[in-house]
């Protein structure tokens, strides 16, 4: 036998690419890769996990995951901010007051949803505080600075600025202080209300086309004083103490109706009206005890 043919033979007798499970080299590499994702995914999920403690029947336990239906309404209020600062930026003004609000709404609804559904979490106090940092701390301060207070210059942002840190320490006093005061009442304005006094402000003037320099000065006096009572001590009224599953009179309904067709007649003023009278009513009611005669 030559050479050639002994070749030949030699390669007739080779084995065939195909395993013995009948899957190609490629197949099998295909399904490595499928097992080595997955431990991949399994990975990623376990180590994103978000894992807290909590008290159920008077015992500590370990608990995995959140809670989406609260979380969801955090996060629309949390868009919403943002949207604000974008309208803010582009000079849609009014758009970006509209979303102030919206995101008040939203706030309020979230915790209620939570206690109602039985859905509290550490995870979502914490995370309801970081967007009230951006919907009722960066958005304001932004939309008025890029609407007038630009115009004034170096004390322009830095009244802006003033705001969102009076904003940033009025969330974090209020963290540790729950639990530790009276329910009825707020140490300093909410955030929320500080944060529509500005937007109704921002919206109503500039539905008007108010851009005199007095216009530009009483925006610095209502963004700085907001900023400012937040960090105070001046109580507010909280209206959590009101129950609303209580029997009210006729009028008190009444009373309501008429205040929807008001706001509904001219909305921004109507807000900057309400929202201010609220404002007013903590330093008001502050010098009211002090000059009530001590029995």
């Amino acid at each position: 036998m030559t050479q050639d043919a002994r070749d030949q033979e030699h390669e007739n007798t080779q084995p065939s690419d195909t395993s013995a499970s009948g899957e190609s080299p490629q197949q099998t590499s295909g399904s490595d890769d499928v097992v080595g994702n997955e431990d991949l995914a399994t990975a990623f999920l376990r180590e994103t996990e978000v894992v807290e403690e909590a008290v159920e029947d008077g015992k500590k336990i370990r608990r995995k995951g959140i809670y989406l239906l609260p979380n969801l309404f955090t996060t629309s209020a949390l868009f919403s901010g943002f949207f604000a600062v974008v309208a803010g930026i582009n000079g849609e003004f009014t758009s970006a007051a509209v979303a102030i609000f919206i995101a008040m709404v939203l706030d309020g609804l979230d915790g209620r949803v939570a206690r109602m559904t039985n859905t509290q979490s550490e995870f979502g106090a914490e995370y309801d505080s970081l967007a009230d940092m951006i919907s009722f701390g960066m958005a304001p301060a932004l939309v008025a600075f890029t609407w007038i207070l630009q115009d004034i210059g170096k004390t322009g942002w830095v009244v802006a600025f003033l705001y969102v840190a009076c904003a940033a320490l009025r969330l974090a006093r209020f963290n540790v202080q729950i639990g530790s005061v009276d329910k009825k009442w707020f140490i300093g304005l909410p955030s929320p209300s500080a944060a529509a006094l500005v937007a109704a402000s921002v919206w109503t003037f500039h539905s008007f086309d108010a851009d005199a320099f007095g216009f530009k000065l009483l925006m610095l006096v209502v963004v700085g004083a907001a900023g400012i009572l937040m960090v105070s001590n001046i109580r507010y009224y909280s209206f959590k103490d009101l129950d609303f599953k209580k029997p009210v009179p006729f009028v008190v309904l009444l009373a309501v109706v008429l205040g929807f067709v008001m706001i509904s007649v001219e909305p921004s003023v109507m807000l900057l009206l309400l929202f201010a009278a609220y404002v007013c009513s903590g330093p008001v009611l502050a010098v009211m005890r002090k000059a009530k005669p001590k029995r």
